[in-house]
């Protein structure tokens, strides 16, 4: 039996590890494909919330859901830094191969020294473009027309490791980072399920390649990149909000007060199927043009219109565009900055 060490933290990892552990529980009923998620490694918990409630990560979470309906027992590790002690509590696991998906942390050559078969990484793009931490986003804000997965043997350099499997799929242009990272979760945990099973039967990993192309790097996201610049198109506008969705979000003000723009579209995209919606004028960007009932709330932007769809005020609960429209009044006609 092969024994694994999965580590992650955020939700899209939370959704892999849930199906790779699936997978492993059948892969029992083939002695020679079988392993075994022995231990799972993710971020300490977190202060959250009003009153600073500390609150696990998703991986932790469902990893505890996990040993509590298979009886199982995955041992699960916490440690802010993985210094000597954290070491000797995953060499007491005896892993074969370590599994990683978004954990964040640099590892070193004592760390992956404790695996027989090396790490393994799910990266979310097609590498080398995007090398770093948020490539799902970079995609969708330079609005590419596919992207992928590469799982990849993990090397000291930031992403340089070689490839043992990639796959790529069409972007359509209405993805946000939150529901293109359920893709990644779905196509990067289907990859790696065959690898754990090739390595179990096989005692070794696939054959890798290297990288063939240009690097390019991905920086990591701050709050304020989601401030809207209502200067730049409505192609960009629409990009940006989906690339920050669910974080940063992103966010304008009007008459001094904070508006998030959650949800909208650019008016070019939907214009062929509805002549009603107006592609651009001569206005101000940032200027609120008009209200449509069936599309929603038509902004200026510096080339083409934005529709908004959801927006939420600063402080209260978010509102899709005729809920909104319901207690704004003086809105139609106000600029945005």
């Amino acid at each position: 039996m092969l024994r694994v060490l999965y580590a992650g933290s955020p939700a899209a990892s939370s959704r892999a590890l849930e199906l790779i552990l699936k997978d492993s529980y059948m892969s029992s009923s083939i002695p020679e494909e079988h392993y075994k998620i022995v231990g799972v490694l993710t971020n300490p918990p977190s202060m959250q919330g009003r009153h600073r409630d500390l609150i696990p990560t998703e991986v932790e979470h469902y990893a505890h859901i996990w040993n509590e309906a298979r009886d199982d027992g995955i041992v699960i590790l916490t440690p802010e830094h993985l210094k000597e002690e954290a070491r000797a509590q995953i060499a007491s696991l005896h892993p074969d191969v370590f599994i990683c998906f978004a954990y964040g942390h640099i590892l070193g050559p004592k760390f992956f020294s404790l695996f027989k078969y090396g790490g393994i990484n799910l990266h979310p793009s097609i590498l080398p473009k995007y090398r770093g931490a948020t490539p799902v986003n970079q995609a969708i804000l330079n609005r590419d027309s596919e992207t992928g997965i590469c799982i990849q043997k993990m090397a000291l350099g930031i992403d340089e490791g070689d490839i043992l499997s990639m796959q790529k799929w069409t972007l359509t242009g209405t993805e946000t980072a939150e529901s293109l990272l359920k893709e990644v979760a779905l196509h990067g945990a289907i990859s790696i399920t065959t690898i754990l099973r090739y390595i179990a039967s096989h005692h070794e990993l696939p054959e890798a390649h290297p990288q063939r192309g240009e690097a390019s790097y991905c920086s990591i996201i701050k709050k304020e990149d989601g401030k809207i610049d209502w200067k730049n198109s409505a192609e960009k506008i629409d990009a940006q909000i989906r690339a920050y969705t669910p974080w940063p979000g992103c966010f304008t003000t009007c008459n001094g007060q904070t508006l998030r723009i959650l949800k909208a579209r650019d008016a070019e995209k939907i214009a062929a199927q509805d002549t009603a919606v107006t592609k651009n004028t001569a206005a101000v960007p940032g200027t609120v043009l008009s209200y449509n009932k069936q599309r929603g709330i038509l902004i200026q932007t510096g080339d083409g219109v934005l529709i908004a769809t959801e927006l939420q005020w600063q402080a209260k609960k978010a509102m899709d565009f005729k809920s909104f429209m319901n207690g704004a009044r003086n809105f139609i006609g106000s600029v945005l900055e």
